[in-house]
Order: structure tokens, then sequence, then C-alpha cells
């Protein structure tokens, strides 16, 4: 084992304990490990799953004579072997033992570099700024993360759940606070086909067209810990938002074809009973055909439904009815398509 010392700068951010030094890139690549949220059981595992397009862009951009001068942010979890600082002198002596060093900010960087030393070892002797921490919690972590990655913009609520993985004190309001976000995703999201469709308290008269209580209240039970989506291994705010994204993607692809989607007088779905009625059958019905397929992309859940654009339910089928009666039309309406997707006696398998 190798021992490297560096002189750095010893910090404290609140009460956490940082040491910020310069580290050639070799060192930082042979001591970090990513540790995925929701995946690996460790503390401070914070991280997200790697974008391999991410790290390939970072690989070419360090390969054309580019380097970061913004800070990586390690955490030290080997027990065995521990960094030792010097006060007087101000060295920091780090022991070179790979998987040593959680990443907590720069993941894609380091993995990126990583790679661009393969292609041309000298990228190795280069130097990057490393603020290391030595045994952070996952509280500890995903605060820091969280401040990192908040984009000065509020970051969503129940992500802190998904950061800490635990479900605290306000065990019985995750489901709530968790729909509040997604109906947030709808509504701010350019690619979302609820795009600023989504009514928030204190929006302008005549804005938006699904109340947020709607959005609320047809998703809350099912993201509570114990509902359909945690069942479905949907357990992190990222992934719930993607599936039920890439469902009203998929109807807006049928609807779109007769340039109906947008319209407020003709697209059921742009109004709150058929809102909770599309919930409704995706919680149902949907949920379990896409986990069976292990696919929740707008192509599979297409495929699933199946849609005949000459057949579509529009308002005024539903017109006159009171909600509970329109919501269970607009179920019954998505459960019919659903069942002509079914394979044929005959192409079954037996």
């Amino acid at each position: 084992m190798q021992n490297y010392e560096y002189k750095c700068l010893e910090n404290t951010f609140g009460d956490l304990k940082f040491y910020t030094l310069p580290m050639k890139v070799k060192d930082a690549v042979n001591i970090y490990y990513v540790a995925v949220r929701g995946k690996d059981k460790e503390e401070g595992a914070v991280q997200r799953v790697l974008n391999k397009q991410r790290i390939k862009s970072v690989k070419e951009f360090v390969l054309n004579g580019n380097m970061f001068f913004n800070t990586f942010i390690l955490n030290w979890t080997n027990q065995e072997y521990t960094p030792e600082y010097d006060v007087n002198t101000r060295n920091f002596k780090i022991p070179i033992v790979p998987s040593s060093a959680q990443v907590i900010d720069g993941q894609h960087r380091l993995a990126g570099l990583e790679e661009a030393m393969r292609d041309n070892d000298s990228i190795g002797e280069k130097e990057i700024l490393v603020s290391m921490s030595i045994g952070l919690s996952t509280r500890e972590a995903a605060l820091i993360f969280l401040n990192i990655n908040s984009e000065q913009k509020p970051v969503p609520k129940s992500l802190i759940y998904d950061l800490y993985g635990i479900v605290e004190e306000n065990n019985t309001e995750l489901g709530m606070i968790r729909a509040g976000d997604i109906a947030i995703e709808l509504n701010e999201n350019t690619g979302s086909p609820y795009y600023k469709a989504v009514k928030f308290p204190g929006a302008p008269r005549g804005s938006g067209n699904i109340d947020l209580s709607t959005v609320v209240s047809s998703l809350k039970k099912a993201l509570e810990p114990d509902g359909v989506f945690v069942k479905y291994n949907l357990k992190d705010l990222n992934r719930q938002k993607q599936a039920i994204m890439n469902y009203f993607s998929a109807l807006e692809y049928y609807y779109d074809k007769k340039d109906i989607w947008t319209s407020k007088t003709k697209n059921p779905f742009m109004k709150n009973a058929g809102f909770y009625g599309a919930v409704d059958f995706f919680i149902e019905s949907l949920i379990s055909k896409c986990a069976e397929k292990k696919s929740f992309s707008t192509a599979t859940i297409k495929s699933l439904l199946g849609l005949d654009s000459q057949s579509l339910l529009v308002q005024s089928d539903i017109k006159g009815l009171d909600g509970k009666t329109a919501r269970k039309r607009v179920t019954e309406f998505l459960e019919t398509s659903l069942l002509q997707s079914i394979p044929e006696q005959e192409d079954y398998e037996f």
C-alpha cells in the first residue's frame, strides 16, 4: 500500500470537517467509488446511476486538453486505513487503497477522467481539487448532495427520503408530498404532456386545467411507502415521475394524431375527472403489465394501450356525468383498450 502526502486546508462547514487539497488524477481515480442510493446498502449512498453518455462526453472534454476547476467532494469510508492530518505541517497523508472514498459530487467527472487515462497516461499526472471528509453518515452526505445539486431552485421535498434511505417521522405524509413533487414536474417540465396545465393555488385566473388537489389526491395513496409503486419496486422519485410522465406521453401520442390533446373542450384527460380516471387505470391495471414486461417506456405503454385514433374517448362522451361516474367511464375506456392488446388464444404457447 502506498501513502501520498498533500498540503491541505482544514475547513469546517457547520458541523462537518473537510480537508481541501490538490490531488493527482491517478490517485483520486484509484481511491474513489460510487455508492448508488437505493442500491448500495451503506452509509453515505446518495448517488444516481451513472450515465454512460455523460461519461463519454467528459472523456472527450479531457482528451481535448481541458481540466476541471471546480472541487470534487469525497467521503472516506475505509475503516481499516484512514487518512492522517498533521495540524502543524498541514500535511494530509492518504492511503492509496482502491474503493476507499465515496463520491459525493463529481462521479461522472471522475469516471470520465478514468476513461481518459486509459487513452492517455499523462492525464493521471494532472491535478484536481478535492474536498474530503471522513465517515459521513447518509444524512450528512444527502444534505451536501442536495446543497450542491439544488441549482438555486427548490429541491423536491420528497427527494430527501430517497437520499436518506429511510422514512422519518413524516411517514404518513410521504405520499402527499411526493404527489406534490410529481405535480410540479408535470407542470414545469417542457416535455410534459401537462406542461403549464396544472392549476396551483395563487395562479392567475383561467390558467391550468387540472387542479393540484386532483393530482395529489389521485396519486398520494399509491406513492406511500406501502403503495403500489413500491410494491413494483418503483421506489425513488425519479423513476416514479418518469413512469407517470411516459404513461401520459403515450396517451398524448394518440390524441395528438387527432390534434386534440391540448383541447380543453375535446380531450377528457384535460379535465379533473379524466385525469383521475387515467391515474386509476394506471395504478389498478397498467403498472402490473409494465412490470411484467420490465419496461415503463413510452413505447411499451403505447403497445399495451393500442388505442384506435378513430374511436377515442372525447369530452362529449362524459359530458353531463357526475365526477365519480365520469372518472369510471374513463377507466373503463382504457381497460377496454388494454384488453384488446391481449394476444389471441392461438398466439399463446402451451
